[in-house]
């Protein structure tokens, strides 16, 4: 990394030429990744991402450019090349100022723990699930550590650094039978190094996918129905995520490319809907301690009583917008140019419970699992998989169900929540945008939707 007199003198050579910021991303990162299958180790990886990212803004044009080589040199020269863009009065720099305090309370990093050790994990845990039943054929655990190391500075005087160390277990089980095939998975991840292995029951968790790929073989194919649908917590929060979070960030925001565009104010859900983005839940696998513009992250309140209170701003959108950024600015490495991006992206919790939910549909989907989707951001127009499903007949759990498909649009869906339960829990995931893939928490409690329209193909003949 350079130090605070060279990243000085750059920042000012970049605005020679009238640009009225300019910033420069220092990134050193250090990747592992090991795969077993069926019991054995398959592969086992390592990476490093070095490199600088550049960009100089006048009002809200921006221009952005990239090097792998971290020295005063190689960055000067993108510079120039970016400058040449501008052609207007100098302007100075503001000084930059000390870098602030960070939390790092990681207690196992990644190159503390022997491989020897992972692998042996990782093996375990493969078995479990393999010998969970004698339908299960395939089974596959992988790990996947990263310690991204940061500096961020820019003309504004933010000079900040910030370590991001995250882990994440990966099980998949695949069954078998007369020739139908099914598979489950789960993903956990935390901020965290090694010590993710304290924090959950990973031993139970390959049991737990082990059981749903078995389970997924006997169900029924879904009937294509509109009805109650019964969203569980953690994971299934990644409707929220994708249908509304998304439409929520300045990227769609500030071009008008969003449904909840100048609605702050308004009524946008049902009074039972709450939402925040938290960067700052230290330890949740969305948190980091300052965004990739050198901002502190905090938390946002998006929505409150089904009011729209908020959105996520980034740097650049600020301008547009005229509004203050929300430490929202990420982005997958030096690569991109940060824009507004989530973190930790949840429904608060209600007050029902979950079983009295249940009780109280007396038709309906619970939507236990939820998997793979796609949305439209302009519109929050959505399809969701099922993973794991289970008909609700009499206030009860009952058949298990194969194939079923969520389909609605986000501004429809918060005002049709009827029910909010108190289990908040968090569900892990890569999230794709135009500054690349981060890692991000989707989560809520058990909600249900009055009426959602399902998709499958049961009931053809």
């Amino acid at each position: 990394m350079l130090d605070k007199d060279i990243l000085q003198k750059l920042l000012n050579e970049a605005l020679t030429t009238g640009a009225d910021f300019a910033e420069i991303y220092l990134e050193d990162s250090k990747t592992s990744m090991i795969r077993v299958m069926n019991g054995d180790v398959t592969s086992i990886d390592n990476g490093n991402v070095f490199g600088a990212g550049i960009r100089l803004i006048l009002g809200v044009d921006e221009v952005y450019g990239y090097t792998n080589q971290i020295s005063e040199d190689a960055i000067l020269k993108i510079i120039k090349n970016l400058r040449a863009s501008f052609n207007s009065s100098p302007i100075i720099a503001k000084p930059l100022g000390d870098k602030k305090p960070f939390k790092y309370l990681i207690k196992k990093p990644m190159m503390s723990v022997p491989v020897k050790v992972k692998t042996d994990q990782l093996q375990e845990l493969s078995k479990i699930m393999s010998k969970h039943d004698k339908r299960i054929v395939q089974s596959v655990a992988v790990l996947v550590e990263n310690e991204q190391k940061v500096l961020i500075a820019n003309t504004d005087g933010i000079h900040q650094d910030d370590i991001r160390t995250y882990t994440r277990l990966s099980l998949m089980a695949a069954a078998e039978e007369n020739g139908l095939m099914q598979q489950a998975y789960e993903g956990p991840g935390r901020h965290m190094g090694y010590e993710l292995f304290d924090a959950i029951d990973a031993k139970e968790i390959a049991a737990e996918v082990a059981t749903s790929a078995i389970n997924l073989l006997t169900a029924k194919e879904m009937v294509p129905q509109v009805m109650p649908v019964v969203i569980h917590n953690g994971f299934g929060g990644v409707i929220f995520h994708e249908a509304c979070g998304h439409p929520l960030e300045a990227t769609a925001v500030a071009k008008g490319l969003s449904p909840f565009a100048n609605k702050l104010g308004e009524r946008i859900g049902s009074d039972k809907v709450t939402a925040y983005d938290e960067g700052d839940l230290f330890g949740e696998w969305g948190s980091l301690n300052y965004d990739d513009e050198g901002m502190p992250t905090q938390k946002n309140l998006l929505i409150e009583n089904g009011i729209l209170k908020g959105y996520l701003i980034d740097y650049r959108n600020a301008r547009k917008m005229k509004m203050d950024p929300t430490g929202s600015g990420r982005r997958q490495s030096y690569k991109y140019s940060p824009t507004s991006r989530m973190n930790s992206t949840y429904i608060a919790k209600g007050t029902d419970k979950f079983e009295d939910i249940i009780k109280d549909t007396k038709y309906g989907l619970f939507a236990k699992k939820l998997g793979g989707g796609t949305v439209v951001p302009a519109t929050g127009e959505f399809n969701f998989a099922v993973q794991e499903g289970y008909m609700i007949e009499d206030g009860k759990l009952t058949t298990p169900v194969r194939g079923a498909m969520l389909i609605g649009h986000g501004k429809d869906v918060l005002f049709k929540i009827d029910r909010v339960s108190d289990n908040l829990t968090f569900g892990q995931g890569m999230c794709g945008s135009i500054s690349g893939s981060i890692p991000v928490d989707v989560g809520q409690p058990t909600i249900r939707v009055s009426e959602m329209t399902v998709g499958g193909s049961g009931g053809k003949k």
